[in-house]
């Protein structure tokens, strides 16, 4: 709270969203996670998943009203659309009257599908096309481990590595380096015509729509760059805004990428599979947002919050 010459008192609170809609796919885990979080920062929510997951899905949302119910606070603080169809989906995406804003929980695909058709507020989370540039002047050891990690820890998440870009002065001594640690993982190479002269045998010919590409597989896209430069703006035209890192012993080139890329979590010399609200000691998470408002990076307990102000007065008039 502040006091303001004229006397009045004027704070800021912390308030719900409201009402929030969460689409997601087949992870139930998701129903379990967006309704505590929603329930915790006093919001409501209605839980939409996929098909997949219905039945597991049914049966976590009837044990937590039934929680609620136990706890005396009501029940349809939580509800589960039964409906799976595309139909439920879309109709979900257009009720501005009773829903406050809309997270999408998924692939791409899905989350490209809300955010084009959808008529209530939408957060976008989860794309995740990101890459880890070599720098000229990395530890090449370090960053063939940190690419290993960001890619083969576990491909299918948001925050693995889709991509690796690699300074030209350096290309040959890393590969000779990185493809070893990649091999015992079978991940497939697709290289631009630079990085295939080096990588032969090892690699394919990479196509135009592999730079903007999220496999969620074993699958590694490998494009050389000239500089930092070019690999900035790499980075700024086809990622998606989540996760991007640079190996670099230079202070200075690490500072310019942290300054230049457009991402939410931009790394120095570790692994993009941090971008995590628990690794970020943030707790609990219902998604990495991807966009500059309302939220960015992981969602926690205060971004599914806003607030408003509070005003103490005496009769004060603006006179």
């Amino acid at each position: 709270m502040e006091t303001r010459p004229n006397g009045l008192i004027i704070g800021r609170r912390r308030v719900p969203l409201g009402v929030i809609a969460i689409i997601y796919e087949a992870r139930p885990n998701v129903t379990v996670d967006a309704a505590v979080l929603c329930l915790k920062s006093g919001n409501a929510c209605i839980l939409r998943g996929g098909k997949e997951a219905i039945r597991s899905n049914r049966a976590a949302v009837e044990l937590m009203r039934g929680a609620l119910e136990s706890a005396g606070l009501p029940a349809d603080c939580i509800s589960l659309v039964q409906d799976t169809s595309h139909e439920s989906a879309n109709e979900l995406m257009h009720l501005t009257a009773y829903v406050d804003v809309l997270i999408p929980r998924g692939g791409a695909n899905l989350i490209r599908s809300v955010a084009k058709n959808a008529s209530v507020p939408v957060i976008r989370t989860g794309e995740g096309v990101c890459h880890v540039y070599i720098d000229s002047e990395a530890d090449l050891d370090m960053g063939a481990k940190i690419l290993y990690n960001a890619k083969c820890s576990r491909p299918s998440v948001c925050n693995a590595a889709e991509c690796v870009l690699v300074a030209e002065d350096i290309a040959a001594d890393f590969f000779q380096k990185a493809i070893p640690l990649l091999k015992t993982k079978n991940v497939e190479l697709r290289c631009d015509k630079a990085a295939l002269a080096l990588v032969g045998g090892d690699g394919i010919a990479a196509q135009e729509s592999d730079w903007d590409a999220e496999y969620d597989d074993y699958i590694l896209a490998v494009h050389v760059v000239k500089n930092t430069a070019e690999a900035i703006d790499f980075i700024n035209a086809h990622g998606t805004g989540h996760s991007e890192a640079i190996i670099t012993k230079n202070y200075f080139t690490a500072q310019h990428f942290l300054d230049a890329v457009d991402a939410a979590a931009v790394y120095v010399n570790a692994s993009t599979r941090f971008t995590d609200g628990g690794e970020f000691g943030l707790g609990a998470e219902i998604g990495i947002s991807t966009q500059k408002m309302h939220a960015r990076g992981p969602m926690g307990l205060e971004e599914l919050t806003s607030c408003k102000y509070v005003i103490y007065g005496e009769g004060q008039i603006r006179e």
